[in-house]
Order: C-alpha cells, then structure tokens, then sequence
C-alpha cells in the first residue's frame, strides 16, 4: 500500500492544466498528406503575391513618385529602354509582397499551429503581430531616417563637382534593398523572445553576449546597408542594438 501510494503522489501533484497544456489539439497527419497541405498552402501565398503585384502595377507611378521624395531634386534618368518599365515590375513586386504578407502570414500559422501544443500556440498570435509591427517599423526607419541619411551624405560629397543625374534602376535597386534588409533586421527582438520562450537562451546569457553583440551589430550595418557611409551603417548599427537590449528586457519580462 505504501508503495502504490508513492506512485499515485507524483501524479496527484502534477497540474492538470499543465499537463493539458502539453497535448497538442489535432492527431498526427500522415506524411504526404502534409506535403500536400503545404504545396497548397505555398500556391495560396503565390497567388496572393501574384494578385498584389498586378495590383500595384497599376498605381506603380504614385508608389515611385512616393519613394523618390528622399532623393529631393535629384532628377531620374532612364538609361536604356525599358528601363523604367523594368524598374516598375520590381516596385509592384516588392510592394505586392507586402500587401499579400497578411495572407502569407495566416498560410504559415496555419500549417504550423497542428503541431503545437496548447502551450505554444498562445504564444503565435502575440509572435506574429510583434513581428509585423516591427518589420513595418524597420520599413518607416529606413524611409524617413537611413535613406535621407545616406541620400544626403552623397548629394553633399560631390555637389561641387558633379550635377546629381542618378540612374531610376540603380536608385530603386538601393532604396528598396536597404528598406526590407532593415525590416528584417528588426526581427531581432522577435528571435529573442522566441528562444526565451523555448528556453534556449535566458536573458543573462543573451546580456553577457553584449561584446560581441556590438561588434556583429557594425558588421551587420556594414553589410546590410548598400552604401559605403558611415552615418548609414551608424545608423543601422544603433537601431539594431537598441533592438537587442529591448529584446534582452522583454525577455527579462517574460521571467524568462
């Protein structure tokens, strides 16, 4: 009798919530059944793109009107023929991705959330939405503060000397590279609290980091950054550390 009750006290104290926390909802698919849920769920997303794109080629010359601002009186040059239309499918492109990015973002939680657990979808919803807020911030932050800074440092090097005609596919090739590699960069402190949550790294290991941290965050804006300046990549590099601690202190939150 002792014994019996020494085995039944393990499982009298464990919390049932816990324990059902644990238990993922959906029974397990069979193998080529998940891969054809993805290869529909990847021709959803491809057709969502599809659909923004040509959407957004049709509005494409207030949208390359809107990105040229930074430039201020710069003038554009269409170098070969073509070109601008060649640069337009890129801006729609780009533009296309974004707007079907709720789409993306709902095929991908979809595919994923089966095997969760209870536990581990409460934390999609709050990961997804973090994570959009900051790549769409990561977008403004180039917008309005890396590009005029990287814009104007070259203006200013060579005003004397030369007449500022820049070339549409290069100027657009720059912009649009340097908004979404600093979207993605944004995606730091998203990262962090998806590894706290897991428990594979705690905050004090993330903060003990923090040498190495600054110097992958200059290397980083160095590579991220299209431009040679150094203001850009100051820039990049700031915003990307200021991201990693606030990642460090929202993990600390989390009792993580």
């Amino acid at each position: 009798m002792a014994t019996q009750e020494l085995k039944k006290q393990p499982q009298e104290t464990q919390n049932p919530q816990d324990y059902w926390d644990e238990i993922p909802n959906e029974s397990e698919m069979p193998f080529f059944d998940h891969l054809e849920e993805l290869r529909r769920r990847i021709f959803v997303s491809i057709i969502a793109m599809g659909v923004g794109a040509v959407s957004c080629f049709f509005f494409v010359k207030p949208i390359v009107a809107w990105l040229e601002i930074p430039a201020g009186d710069v003038k554009f040059l269409q170098l070969a023929p073509g070109e601008f239309f060649f640069v337009s499918i890129q801006v729609a492109g780009y533009t296309g991705i974004l707007l079907s990015a709720p789409v993306i973002l709902y095929q991908i939680v979809q595919f994923v959330t089966p095997g969760l657990t209870r536990k581990e979808r409460k934390t999609i919803a709050p990961v997804v939405f973090g994570s959009s807020i900051l790549f769409f911030a990561g977008l403004a932050f180039a917008y309005y503060l890396l590009i005029p800074a990287a814009l104007n440092f070259f203006i200013n090097y060579g005003a004397d000397v030369v007449e500022q005609l820049w070339s549409i596919d290069k100027y657009f090739k720059f912009v649009l590279l340097l908004m979404f590699s600093t979207g993605l960069a944004f995606q730091i402190p998203v990262i962090q609290l998806l590894l706290g949550t897991l428990n594979i790294v705690s905050s004090q290991q993330m903060l003990s980091t923090w040498r190495i941290v600054v110097l992958g965050a200059m290397i980083l804006g160095a590579v991220l950054t299209p431009s040679t300046d150094p203001l850009t990549q100051s820039l990049l590099g700031g915003a990307v550390l200021v991201l990693y601690f606030g990642g460090i202190f929202m993990v600390k939150l989390t009792g993580k």
